[in-house]
């Protein structure tokens, strides 16, 4: 297997015209891991809501996801399979992922009780994953519901921090309309995984499948960028841009220097992030505007690797020269639409609705301009629906917040 790692950065823009005033410029920093030659073993458990809203089409498609997870894995994974609702059964003990029809046998068998506990859940999974846990071998916890948990939300978080102690990323699932995106989102950061909302029963298949190979594409953990800034060169925000959107926030460290954590690097997609400078009034000439660090550690190693390249930014009296990065700049057209529709959330829910629909349409605008006419009509209709002093519905607030981190994804990949 190769943990080859490459760095690069990309001006939205470059060269910059030399100016008299600070300006806004965007830095795309693009992480490229060497591809795998085969599939990383994995210490893989999954953990299924069974409660009684999963019943019917649900439940027969959680079955058939499953399965074909079982189909996907190679005879040197662990599998386990633990199933909660007010209960807990893990009708899967970690085991090698040789017999495989033995294994879908036992997903066949499963059917709805219950209410939902997933704290329990959790707790067996993670009981589960301990029992392989070796630094050559990926271990990851897929976790699918459909309904609020029983008042053990602070219990799955705790669960969640121990989990990344132990290189546990969580991909958790949440289907349908009724569940707590902000305790799956929760427990997804924590754990440097990622979460997502199946609106469809039917496509619970591709999602499953893409967490199996993202998890089996993984050649790197705990990276982490490391930006030291030139003086007066000032961070605004850091977005993820690639795999999905997310806002990353970064730690400052001292006066010039941020660190943003990125997780786990996968050859089966390019890790990319955006970075919001001001930088301050520079003549004409070339400027080294920071120095990236970006830090890992393979696969299989316990050391650390660093990779450092200088950030050089291009000032110009002829403002001509200036050109933009059509690649660069149309990411970050999909970070601000995200980040409106965020806003405009957070807005709706502190209960100011003229925020709320400016904020709104501005996402329409932008979606509409990068050719999301679905979701963009999704915007403006749940604007439109607050001028009337109507609730956005449950459906169309998850839509507009996991769509739009899903706007650099393929449309095949959902």
């Amino acid at each position: 297997m190769s943990n080859d790692v490459t760095l690069t950065c990309t001006w939205g823009r470059a060269p910059v015209p030399a100016s008299g005033s600070a300006q806004v410029v965007y830095l795309l920093t693009e992480i490229h891991a060497g591809g795998a030659s085969k599939a990383v073993p994995l210490n893989f458990c999954l953990v299924l809501d069974r409660s009684g809203s999963m019943q019917g089409p649900k439940l027969v498609s959680m079955k058939e996801a499953t399965k074909h997870v079982i189909d996907t894995l190679t005879p040197q994974d662990i599998v386990s399979i633990v199933m909660f609702d007010d209960q807990v059964e893990t009708i899967l003990p970690a085991t090698l992922a040789t017999d495989k029809e033995a294994i879908k046998a036992q997903v066949d068998r499963i059917e709805e009780a219950g209410g939902t506990a997933m704290s329990g859940g959790l707790r067996s999974g993670q009981t589960e994953l301990r029992k392989h846990y070796t630094l050559d071998r990926v271990s990851s916890l897929l976790l699918l519901t459909d309904g609020q948990t029983w008042g053990d939300e602070e219990h799955c978080r705790t669960i969640a921090k121990e989990l990344k102690q132990e290189d546990v990323r969580i991909t958790a699932f949440g289907l349908g309309s009724e569940w707590n995106e902000k305790l799956l989102d929760d427990l997804a950061e924590i754990t440097d995984g990622i979460s997502d909302y199946i609106a469809d029963p039917t496509k619970i298949t591709t999602f499953f499948q893409r967490a199996v190979q993202t998890a089996q594409g993984t050649v790197a953990r705990d990276a982490r960028l490391l930006l030291r800034l030139a003086r007066d060169v000032t961070p605004r925000v850091v977005h993820r841009a690639t795999p999905v959107i997310a806002n990353l926030g970064y730690q400052p460290i001292g006066q010039s220097e941020i660190a943003v954590r990125i997780g786990d690097l996968e050859s089966t997609s390019v890790g990319s992030v955006v970075v919001d400078l001001m930088v301050p009034p520079r003549v004409s000439g070339t400027f080294r505007i920071a120095q990236a660090e970006l830090h890992y550690t393979p696969l299989g190693s316990e050391s650390e690797h660093v990779i450092k390249q200088d950030v050089l930014l291009e000032f110009t009296s002829d403002e001509q020269m200036a050109q933009y990065d059509p690649r660069v700049m149309n990411l970050v057209e999909k970070v601000t639409a995200f980040k409106l529709q965020t806003r405009a959330l957070s807005e709706a829910e502190a209960g100011n609705i003229t925020g709320a629909t400016q904020k709104l349409r501005a996402a329409a605008t932008r979606l509409l301009d990068l050719g999301e006419l679905d979701l963009a009509q999704t915007a403006q209709d749940q604007a439109e629906q607050l001028e009337q002093g109507e609730s956005m519905s449950a459906e169309s607030q998850k839509e507009l917040r996991y769509a739009t981190r899903r706007l650099t994804q393929k449309l095949d990949e959902v």
